[in-house]
């Protein structure tokens, strides 16, 4: 049987079906698949059936759906993509590998504590006041890392993780490609007063020009060099 599965932190949260008919995902309650974090929008994506193939669709999210760490706008799947929507999985298994103990045909992710609201006053990442919410509640952004200039194995990435990795390695978030390409050329930490780039060899790392000996912390807009790969820094509207 063909099923989404949804996670969160490494924990399996539950399973949706796949059908004919198309499975949504957002905050908002009528949503196939409802999670309730700050950072996803009310109607955020949809995975449906095309002549016999499934796709993912991101609906104008505004932190936007990326499949395997690169945003999409619309993209074909395969058993075993991750769809990543905020800080929640979407896993595409179609071979049934993936043992889930509740199924339904639709359901509510537990509301995560952690929820993802970047303050640049200091507060790292908190959630959002209860006034703002109630404004606007899809205007929650999650920053990103937009590929500039050079080679990685993808465009875009989102910065959900505490701790995001540029080199080769495996491990790295941003896979640089090429064979003189270090295994780790620097990386990105989430702290307190907001997100550090920090070099992690003898590459020279650059921000916004000015090379950097030791961690700078980042701005919206501010462009990281190093190792040949020039990033941008960014809250994405």
């Amino acid at each position: 049987m063909t099923k989404l599965v949804l996670k969160f932190d490494n924990r399996t949260l539950g399973e949706v079906p796949l059908g004919t008919s198309p499975v949504t995902i957002g905050r908002a309650p009528d949503n196939d698949i409802c999670i309730d974090n700050l950072a996803v929008s009310n109607y955020h994506a949809r995975v449906f059936s095309d002549s016999g193939r499934l796709q993912v669709e991101d609906l104008k999210s505004l932190n936007g759906t990326f499949l395997n760490g690169t945003k999409v706008n619309k993209e074909w799947l395969n058993s075993g993509d991750v769809i990543l929507v905020g800080k929640h999985s979407v896993i595409l298994d179609e071979a049934g590998d993936i043992a889930v103990a509740g199924k339904a045909s639709k359901f509510t992710a537990p509301k995560m504590d952690e929820t993802v609201v970047f303050d640049r006053r200091g507060e790292g990442f908190t959630r959002a006041p209860a006034d703002a919410i109630s404004a606007d509640p899809d205007r929650v952004r999650v920053p990103s890392l937009i590929v500039v200039k050079g080679k990685a194995n993808g465009v875009e990435y989102s910065l959900a993780s505490k701790l995001v990795l540029i080199g080769k390695s495996p491990m790295a978030t941003v896979r640089l490609r090429g064979w003189f390409a270090p295994k780790v050329a620097a990386q990105i930490s989430k702290r307190p007063d907001g997100y550090h780039v920090t070099g992690t060899n003898k590459r020279r790392l650059t921000v916004n020009g000015i090379a950097v000996s030791g961690d700078a912390l980042l701005g919206d807009g501010d462009t990281i060099e190093v190792a040949g790969v020039q990033l941008k820094f960014s809250y994405r509207d």
